[in-house]
């Protein structure tokens, strides 16, 4: 079955049929992985001791807890580890991990960094930038930041996250301003309303560069990676707020070049596509063209980084599969505003979206969680995720204990 008859296939399905992840219509049929297992283990943090649920056979770790809100992270060739931040900072940190150094301190949000060709890409809300820069280098002087090209800045959803693609093309993430933005990567729309999908990077001789739209109709697609063995890009993508504690549920979604992924013109509300008229603009796209996500998440949920496990990394049968950060929610049950009880808060998380070997998405499993207590207070907050070359995760935290965490197998 084609890519395009699989979406109109799944609009078929019902969120009741398959819960919080489900199967694409067509699934080609290989071994159904099995569900993992899991162990309570106490951590000892700055806050004290807190408890989290990981996978059976697996040690969590804190190594690091100065960063000052640390968001998405970056390996280097050496093994330095490179973390972008809500405080202006993008830190380095060498093995063993254990501390953070300030690299450069910027005015704005160095939300994440890549690295190429002897330089650091560092993307912020108003652009993506660059820097001389070698492995083991400790510190970036301000003044050698410069712009490579500008992105749309403006109020709301200040995160840009870039990435280098596996034919070492530039990318780079953006969303919309808010719930009902009238705002699309297309050339009709004037440049500070390109927003809500993932950029490609144009570079021409002589420096000028420019981005291209890849992915459009993403609310909020805060990272994105691409599969070890297909090469597909996806991404997770945060949904709108106005409709409720429950809808629409969050996104984990295949991007291609030129789809479109409806937002905020249409919104899969886990059973069908469905108008939203908090926008009352005519859509870029018409309903037929939306690309339906893969797997779903909890509404609300606020999907931050993401990556697939690569071959060698944690257990040999997540190999393939997608570690996503859930930062957890701010609305509380029932209205799906700020007010009411905070135990209500749909509470941070690691998952994984399970693909078993195959191509296709099966299901969606926990992989760290406690961060939030009964109470809705929380000790974490999931944020960037990364592996590092012992195959090893590695995620920071950017609320709570602020900082850097590693999970990795008994042994490992």
């Amino acid at each position: 079955m084609g890519g395009s008859q699989r979406h109109r296939a799944l609009r078929g399905l019902t969120l009741a049929t398959v819960g919080l992840a489900w199967l694409l219509a067509g699934l080609t049929a290989h071994a159904q992985p099995d569900r993992l297992r899991y162990q309570e283990v106490t951590l000892v943090t700055p806050a004290g001791e807190v408890v989290a649920s990981i996978p059976t056979g697996f040690v969590l770790e804190l190594l690091e807890s100065s960063m000052q809100r640390p968001r998405m992270l970056t390996f280097a060739a050496n093994g330095d580890l490179l973390a972008g931040s809500a405080g202006g900072h993008v830190y380095r940190l060498a093995p063993p991990y254990g501390t953070a150094i300030s690299v450069v301190r910027l005015s704005g949000y160095p939300h994440s960094v890549a690295l190429r060709d002897g330089e650091m890409l560092i993307a912020q809300t108003d652009g993506l930038y660059r820097a001389p820069y070698r492995p083991g280098q400790t510190t970036i002087a301000p003044r050698d930041v410069e712009l490579v090209a500008r992105l749309p800045g403006g109020i709301g959803h200040s995160s840009r996250t870039v990435r280098l693609g596996p034919d070492g093309g530039v990318f780079a993430s953006i969303g919309i301003s808010g719930n009902c933005s009238d705002q699309y990567l297309g050339s009709e729309y004037p440049f500070g309303r390109r927003r809500g999908g993932v950029f490609r990077l144009l570079e021409q001789p002589g420096g000028d560069a420019s981005f291209e739209a890849f992915g459009s109709g993403l609310r909020n697609p805060v990272d994105f990676s691409w599969h070890p063995a297909t090469g597909a890009m996806y991404a997770a993508n945060n949904g709108p707020d106005h409709l409720g504690y429950e809808v629409p549920p969050e996104y984990f979604s295949r991007i291609d070049p030129g789809s479109f992924h409806g937002m905020p013109w249409f919104q899969f509300d886990g059973e069908r596509l469905i108008r939203d008229r908090c926008i009352g603009t005519r859509p870029p796209r018409g309903e037929g063209e939306v690309t339906l996500p893969v797997a779903l998440l909890p509404s609300r949920s606020a999907p931050l980084g993401m990556e697939f496990v690569p071959e060698g990394a944690l257990r040999a049968e997540l190999v393939g599969d997608a570690v996503v950060a859930l930062h957890g929610s701010w609305a509380r049950q029932p209205s799906g505003g700020p007010v009411g009880d905070p135990a209500t808060r749909r509470p941070p998380k690691l998952v994984v979206v399970r693909f078993g070997g195959g191509a296709d998405a099966i299901r969606v499993e926990d992989l760290v969680s406690g961060f939030q207590v009964d109470s809705g207070a929380r000790w974490a907050r999931p944020a960037g995720v990364s592996f590092g070359p012992e195959g090893a995760l590695y995620f920071t935290s950017d609320a709570g204990v602020m900082g850097l965490f590693r999970l990795r197998a008994t042994g490992g």
